[in-house]
């Protein structure tokens, strides 16, 4: 089950952000929707959680903390770095940070299933990450951008707090209290996310049309540099530091994963629709990189 969806996700996504760049008209109405979306990916997250994901922690401190650290360092850096050296105009160096400074994504554990990595210490890394993000994004952005534009730090924890914090919240009490009934529709919660995800990228494509064609390469490569510099260093890094191939592969992709839906509403809320870009690109790409690796990951025994 999470090996077809897991696939299909590219292609959807892909289907999706054609249809919006061929009829824009039937998407760009629709801008409102982005946020409640991502309160619906949240609030899947949380269904999917349970407090020993978090106890999981305590068994595994260092591989977290580290992962942690790698996340909210490695890519909120390359991030700025790459847009800098591409001489990416303002509201794509804007995009480029949000992404690189949120929380890992949710595809990550699909992903790391499917790459033969440790989906325990994955889930654990994916609910952390997305709880610190709630402080820890806004500290980030303001102190990359912070000397280009007006960052305001405490409406964007409040609306962090509003978009992931009660979300997760709310799932993990429904699945603490009722976990007989929601396990009945476990399965059904990857494809609502991205059924979610996708319609997001379709509104983003819709209202970025124009930018496309004078934007859209450069864009793209600055996306595939990041991500790849993500999985790159986040592996390579923890061999380094002496974890076995399987925690590495497992943090390199909670690393180069990025919760992209999350960085285009914070781009549409506080900046601009067209700072979302790098955003719906990354959601495309690191999906397909994602499953490409975690096929050579696979496939691959060494420790």
């Amino acid at each position: 089950m999470l090996d077809k969806i897991n696939r299909f996700f590219p292609l959807l996504a892909l289907i999706g952000a054609t249809t919006a760049y061929f009829i824009p008209q039937w998407f760009i109405e629709l801008t409102y929707l982005i946020v409640p979306l991502l309160i619906i990916i949240m609030l899947a997250m949380g269904l999917t959680l349970s407090l020993d994901d978090f106890s999981r922690a305590m068994k595994q401190k260092r591989a977290v903390l580290v992962g942690l650290i790698l996340q909210f360092s490695i890519m909120p850096t390359s991030a700025f770095l790459i847009s800098l050296m591409l001489g990416l105009e303002r509201e794509m160096v804007i995009g480029m940070v949000l992404v690189g400074s949120v929380a890992g994504g949710t595809a990550s554990n699909v992903i790391c299933y499917l790459a033969k990595g440790d989906v325990a210490l994955s889930i654990t890394m994916t609910a952390l990450s997305t709880l610190v993000s709630v402080l820890l994004t806004p500290l980030v952005i303001d102190f990359f951008l912070g000397h280009m534009i007006d960052i305001p730090p405490s409406a964007m924890l409040i609306s962090l707090v509003k978009i992931v914090l009660m979300p997760v919240s709310v799932g993990m009490l429904i699945n603490h209290l009722f976990r007989a009934h929601i396990c009945k529709i476990t399965r059904v919660l990857p494809l609502v996310s991205i059924l979610a995800i996708v319609m997001a990228i379709s509104i983003i494509v819709a209202l970025n049309v124009g930018q496309f064609d004078k934007v859209g390469p450069i864009i793209l490569l600055a996306v595939v540099l990041h991500n790849s510099l993500g999985l790159m260093l986040g592996y390579c890094c923890c061999r380094l530091l002496g974890f076995n191939h399987t925690v590495c592969k497992t943090i390199s992709i909670e690393v180069g994963l990025q919760n992209s839906g999350l960085a285009t509403a914070l781009c549409i809320k506080f900046f601009s629709p067209a700072s979302a870009l790098p955003a719906a690109i990354f959601s495309i790409w690191h999906n397909l990189s994602g499953s490409l690796l975690a096929g050579y990951w696979s496939q691959s025994s060494t420790e």
